[in-house]
C-alpha cells in the first residue's frame, strides 16, 4: 500500500448536512500526483499532525498548558478581573500581587506554572475563567 505524504494549510472549515467540509491548500510542487488522478468522491484514511513553529510536531497537551498559564498571568494583569473580585467581595483594592495570591491561594497552588501539570488546580482556574467571563459579559 502506497501512502501519499504532503504538506498542507487549513484555510476554510464548513458544515452541510453530511458533515464538516475542510479545505486545505496545497503547494502544487507537493500535491501527490495519485490524488489529482483519483475521483471525485474518492475515499482516504487520513493522518494529520499539526507543526509547530520550528518544522516538529506539535504536542497540543504542552501547547495547551502553556496557553493556560499564560491566560492566568494575563488574568492577573487585567482591570476588569480586579473589578470582578471588588465585586465577588474578595479583595478590596487589588493590586497584581495581590490578585496574583488570591488566584494562587485559590487554586492552592504556589506558583502559576503547576497549572500545567496540577489538573485539579487547571479546572479550578477554568471554573473560575468561565464565572470571570459571565460577569464580564453582564457588566462589562
Amino acid at each position: 500500500m502506497k501512502t501519499s505524504q504532503f504538506e498542507s494549510v487549513k484555510v476554510a472549515i464548513k458544515q452541510d448536512k453530511t458533515g464538516y467540509i475542510l479545505t486545505l491548500s496545497i503547494h502544487p510542487d507537493e500535491v501527490p500526483d495519485e490524488i489529482l488522478r483519483d475521483f471525485v468522491g474518492a475515499r482516504y484514511q487520513v493522518v494529520m499532525v499539526r507543526l509547530n513553529g520550528v518544522e516538529k510536531p506539535m504536542n497540543r497537551d504542552q501547547e495547551q498548558s502553556s496557553d493556560i498559564v499564560r491566560s492566568a498571568a494575563l488574568l492577573c494583569r487585567d482591570l476588569n478581573f480586579y473589578k470582578f473580585l471588588v465585586d465577588a467581595g474578595q479583595l478590596i483594592e487589588p493590586t497584581e500581587e495581590e490578585v496574583t495570591e488570591w488566584l494562587r491561594n485559590e487554586l492552592e497552588i504556589g506558583s502559576r506554572s503547576e497549572l500545567k501539570t496540577n489538573q485539579q488546580a487547571a479546572k479550578k482556574y477554568s471554573f473560575i475563567y468561565q464565572e470571570f467571563q459571565q460577569w464580564k459579559n453582564l457588566n462589562g
